[in-house]
């Protein structure tokens, strides 16, 4: 008895041990910066004409901006303005283009801005829920763009904004109405619109958008820490975290923006019950907020249309917690909300969309709205920059590939640097090729591929020699010197699956998706089909894929910029019957 007691003492701190390394090892984990990250293909193409579009006149400063002072700007100050400017700032690191009227829109600030420095009408007796919410974003851009330039009159706007604007709301955000007394039910559009006031807060449609507030000053205190500055922050987090998300129906874009900012101050702060705060909203968001592609519901429990702007949250959200706790499911919902949502909802001129919701009654998807170019154009603007730089994270002595983009990279170490370049069809195929363009490094790396749950049959080889490599925790793990002129191939097999639906509070047993690896697929004719368990997947080219036995023709619900997903009439059947 004695002896199982000493061992399983044992293996529980082994246990806690392990656990500890893992953290440490999350917490020094980061993605590359974008002045080090070139990409190519498909994800420059994209990245691309989403700036393009946010360079049309409909985003020219004098329409961002509202054309005479002070007015609500459409009942969301700073919420355009914050969108806007916080897209360019990172498409333009991403992509290495130089925005054409970014810096016009920074000096416009000025001439824009109230007498206490910030958008729209002075907060009096009221907290405008709406107005917070736009100074979330406003926020971000600001910190994203003194990140990036260090220019100290855009601190000044910042710290400008906490104090005007941020701190006279101290005390009230723990009086938000976090349940259903008092509020409009059921209510809002596409756009948002305040519906009412209770206590002193005039409360959106969009709720629980004060915590889109939330992650803007977090990234402010990030930035310019103070005690005021945590005072208010935890206020806003200890509130968030007492709302039921479900019984108010939380809006998911706010929700997953209030994750965001709440892993941002975990990574402050190191305070492991605010991780696992965010995995059990996260895990509740994915098991009843989501559609059948990856998409979202806009509301909890309202599953009337999607919002590219909560997508993009919802693929930062997974990335992060990939990052801080290396569980390889985030990782793998990370690749499926890229593929199959932000990939859908990308529009042929750049901008983003919303779409319908599969899966509680329809059985296919099809547009909803071709584009929100108020919020969710802009919002695809860092979905994409972010998609860039989460391609690579690097710890000392640790290289981790996290997505298969063609494109280059430097990989900067403490003893020493190189540069690889990549290329790849995936999605598609299984196919990466890694060529060391040059290379300083005086000590072994560990080279670590992504290897999840849809691949398979892994073949690796340095210049024309298998190479022995270990598996865990999703990733193929290869330590070695890289050298000039190295070549690194890297094959798989992507398999096909017929998987269960995965919103689980809308679940339908008897009906299935069809996968090819991370990839929905889905078909425009009409006519039912039953699926077999048994059912074998083709991949006959990137754009047709066959059932053994069967006329279907089945295609990805990933598409590139195809114009001919917004014309009239388009859909597709993503959700099958099981036959008995």
């Amino acid at each position: 008895m004695k002896r199982l007691q000493y061992w399983l003492l044992l293996c529980s701190l082994l246990f806690f041990i392990g656990g500890v390394q893992a953290q440490k090892i999350a917490n020094i984990l980061q993605p590359v910066n974008f002045s080090d990250v070139y990409v190519g293909g498909e994800l420059q193409q994209r990245g691309m004409k989403n700036f393009d579009r946010l360079e049309d006149d409909i985003y020219y400063p004098e329409n961002v901006f509202p054309l005479v002072p002070h007015p609500t700007s459409a009942g969301w100050p700073g919420d355009k303005e914050g969108r806007t400017i916080l897209a360019l700032v990172l498409d333009a690191q991403a992509m290495h283009r130089t925005p054409k009227y970014l810096l016009q829109m920074i000096d416009m600030i000025p001439s824009k801005v109230n007498t206490q420095g910030y958008l729209g009408p002075i907060m009096k007796d009221s907290i405008m829920e709406q107005q917070l919410s736009g100074h979330g974003w406003f926020l971000r851009a600001l910190c994203e763009y003194y990140l990036w330039k260090k220019d100290p009159k855009v601190k000044k706007y910042i710290l400008t904004i906490v104090q005007n604007l941020a701190y006279p709301t101290m005390g009230y955000h723990k009086l938000y109405p976090i349940n259903s007394d008092g509020r409009v039910q059921n209510a809002g559009g596409m756009a948002g619109s305040t519906q009412n006031t209770v206590g002193k807060w005039m409360l959106s449609s969009d709720i629980g958008c004060d915590f889109i507030f939330m992650d803007g000053v977090i990234q402010s205190y990030e930035l310019f820490p103070s005690t005021k500055t945590k005072e208010l922050v935890e206020e806003m987090i200890t509130r968030f975290l007492q709302m039921d998300l479900e019984k108010i129906q939380a809006q998911t874009h706010a929700t997953l923006t209030a994750l965001r900012g709440i892993l941002r101050y975990y990574n402050i702060t190191k305070q492991a019950y605010l991780l696992k705060e965010v995995q059990k909203r996260y895990d509740l968001y994915r098991q009843i907020g989501m559609t059948e592609n990856y998409e979202n519901f806009n509301w909890f429990d309202r599953p009337l249309w999607t919002e590219p702007c909560a997508i993009v949250d919802s693929y930062m959200v997974a990335m992060q917690l990939w990052q801080y706790t290396q569980n390889p499911s985030y990782l793998e919902d990370a690749q499926h909300i890229y593929y199959n949502a932000i990939c859908h909802t990308q529009r042929a001129n750049g901008g983003f969309g919303c779409d319908n919701c599969p899966g509680p009654v329809e059985n296919d998807l099809k547009v909803h709205a071709e584009e929100a170019f108020w919020c969710c154009t802009m919002r695809g603007g860092e979905g994409l920059s972010r998609a860039v730089s989460y391609s690579y994270f690097v710890s000392p002595g640790n290289v981790y590939i996290t997505s298969y983009n063609t494109g280059k990279v430097v990989i900067r170490q403490k003893k020493g640097q190189f540069t690889m370049e990549q290329k790849t069809q995936y999605p598609f195929d299984g196919q990466v090729e890694l060529s060391v363009l040059d290379a300083d490094l005086k000590a072994p790396i560990h080279l670590k591929l992504f290897a999840l749950s849809w691949m398979r049959n892994y073949k690796v080889q340095i210049n024309n020699t298998p190479v022995h490599y270990s598996l865990s925790n999703g990733f193929i793990d290869i330590k070695y010197i890289p050298k000039v002129g190295d070549k690194i191939n890297l094959s798989f097999e992507l398999i096909s699956q017929i998987e269960p639906m995965i919103n689980k509070k809308y679940n339908r047993l008897d009906y299935c998706t069809l996968r090819y690896g991370p990839l929905i697929l889905g078909s425009e004719d009409a006519s039912p089909l039953l699926i077999n368990q048994n059912d074998r997947i083709t991949k006959k080219s990137t754009e047709e894929f066959s059932i053994e036995g069967k006329s279907v023709v089945l295609s990805p619900v990933y598409h590139l910029l195809n114009p001919r997903v917004t014309q009239p009439g388009y859909k597709k059947q993503i959700l099958f019957k099981i036959s008995q």
